[in-house]
């Protein structure tokens, strides 16, 4: 014999889908997980329309808060974008310095390059948070601030190199600068374009840097009339 549902059974059934449930299914949000929410809208919002035009009310909005609870995590739309910003660069000089497993300084230099276009394809809008300026009240946190730390690294494995190739190794940190600088600026460029393809973008990128590095003269010489 089949049971038919009774009609208690089927007010319970129903009162499961009612407005009423599914505000019981939902649970309130942990203050890490508000954080994180938070985070994450901040970071598209500023990719999109740079630190000054965003503001608090509208990080609120799309979190559905209202702004006190923005300030309750962060203090601020400053203290939000700090937060951004340093989460974005340990993620890039993570993935720089930790593709630098080559042994041959050009293996190396290729996977320099392929870390950084790997950030800008994999992170696009935090690079471009990077890539914009800093607020005035940001003391830390600028690209040319990240440019450098990424420098010291290659600046290592430069000195190395001209050390065994007679060069003064004294100098490794102005080279370290010109090609970090180098294929940061092309990386900005390509975050836009997106042609060539990224490995022929690193090819070329690498065939600049080591063929420039490999006719380097120990004592360069200007070639034109002026010398100050």
């Amino acid at each position: 014999m089949v049971s038919v549902p009774t009609d208690d059974a089927d007010a319970t059934h129903h009162k499961d889908k009612s407005p009423t449930g599914s505000r019981r299914a939902r649970r309130r949000m942990t203050g890490k997980e508000r954080r994180e929410q938070l985070l994450d809208i901040g970071r598209t919002l500023f990719a999109e329309r740079g630190f000054e035009a965003t503001s608090v009310e509208e990080i609120a909005a799309k979190a559905g808060v209202s702004k006190p609870v923005v300030y309750e995590h962060f203090g601020g739309k400053e203290g939000l974008y700090a937060v951004v910003v340093d989460r974005e660069m340990r993620r890039l000089l993570d993935m720089v310095t930790g593709a630098l497993t080559g042994g041959h300084p050009r293996e190396l230099l290729e996977e320099a390059a392929f870390a950084l276009l790997d950030y800008i394809e994999q992170y696009t809008d935090g690079f471009r948070i990077l890539v914009r300026d800093s607020p005035v009240t940001q003391q830390t946190g600028t690209f040319a601030s990240l440019i450098s730390d990424i420098a010291t690294q290659v600046e290592d494995i430069l000195g190395r190199e001209f050390k065994n190739r007679g060069f003064d190794p004294k100098l490794s940190p102005l080279y370290a600068q010109a090609l970090v600088g180098m294929v940061a600026l092309t990386g900005q460029w390509w975050l836009n374009v997106r042609k060539p393809k990224k490995a022929e973008v690193a090819a070329h990128l690498v065939n600049l840097a080591w063929h420039g590095l490999d006719g380097l003269e120990q004592k360069p010489r200007l070639v034109g009339h002026r010398r100050s």
